[in-house]
């Protein structure tokens, strides 16, 4: 077995760096084990996105949480490979919903087979995390149920797009806070929980984590414009092609400037291909891509601010350095 990724963070105590790696070790290897089954159809399909690899990024979140606690307490471990279990399974649900053929170089379960296994073997892995979740407590279960639901909601709230009267970007930004924001968030509630934080820093790192959620996804939209195919892996564009809007999509979409036409035009659909390098070129030299920065760096400001307020000991300063990374990541 493969050792799991690291994100590359300038960890500051050496100390830290080797506890979060021996954590994500054991967050590995129980994650196998969760996604494992009887039926050998059930494992395959259960493991294929854990060997298709990742960050482990949400593992990664609860592990420095748990240093301002006591970060060997037992239920530290298997409370990141609950939040793991639960997003692996919402990548095999959204593949379905979104027609994703790849998903982390790999043919996406869908697919591979089709989309009435890629939901079931979701809904497998969101029953694995619900066992583990009953051995760590009531308040744990409560937790994860609110934030399924806050996932849930956000995928509708995307789904059927801005109710009447509703300004579009304030609707997009509640719907990253759902989508992505929440479970981040409880990642940073799991780790302080189960290593008996206070009180204080428990709701401090849930703020922090979430603001910082949402900034990791704010930054994917910067991203899918500003960097090229080999630096982020993804395909200029994408976003465009797909007719995804995207806050700097949505600006310009917003924007009563004639010198805009042009661009509005393009982005009013999907971005045909031979117009796809056109609307990258102006969309990079766009206003637009300032203000969604802004954006970005407000949500990093509102991560710091929290994180600011916790004990000075090395797991705030790795997560100001993710902070960091967050906004300045190319991939």
């Amino acid at each position: 077995m493969a050792a799991p990724p690291v994100v590359d963070l300038p960890f500051i105590d050496e100390g830290l760096a080797a506890d979060v790696a021996s954590g994500l070790d054991a967050v590995e290897k129980m994650l196998r084990t969760s996604a494992d089954s009887e039926d050998a159809f059930v494992a395959e399909a259960s493991k294929h996105l854990i060997e298709a690899g990742g960050k482990r990024f949400r593992a990664m979140l609860v592990l420095l949480a748990s240093h301002f606690g006591d970060f060997r307490a037992p239920g530290v471990i298997p409370g990141a490979v609950v939040i793991e279990l639960t997003h692996l399974a919402t990548l095999y649900h959204d593949d379905v919903m979104d027609e994703a053929r790849v998903r982390r170089g790999s043919a996406s379960a869908n697919a591979l087979w089709d989309n009435k296994v890629a939901i079931l073997t979701g809904d497998y892995l969101f029953a694995q995390a619900s066992e583990i979740l009953a051995d760590l407590g009531p308040e744990l279960v409560r937790i994860q149920a609110r934030t399924f639901s806050r996932l849930v909601r956000g995928q509708i709230r995307e789904t059927i797009g801005p109710r009447p009267g509703v300004d579009a970007v304030t609707h997009y930004i509640e719907v990253l806070a759902d989508k992505t924001g929440s479970l981040i968030a409880t990642s940073g509630r799991f780790g302080a929980l189960l290593s008996g934080a206070t009180p204080e820093v428990v709701d401090r790192l849930t703020s922090a984590c979430e603001a910082i959620g949402v900034a990791f996804q704010l930054r994917d939209d910067l991203l899918d414009v500003a960097s090229t195919a080999g630096e982020s892996g993804k395909t200029p564009g994408t976003d465009l092609r797909e007719g995804i809007r995207t806050l700097p999509v949505l600006y310009v979409l917003a924007s009563t400037d004639s010198g805009d036409a042009r661009l509005r035009e393009l982005l009013s659909g999907p971005v045909a291909e031979d117009d796809v390098a056109e609307a990258v070129e102006l969309l990079r030299a766009n206003q637009a891509m300032v203000r969604a920065r802004a954006e970005l760096m407000s949500w990093i400001g509102r991560a710091r601010d929290d994180l600011m307020t916790l004990p000075d000991i090395p797991a705030r300063a790795a997560l100001l350095s993710l902070c960091d990374y967050v906004a300045d990541r190319s991939g």
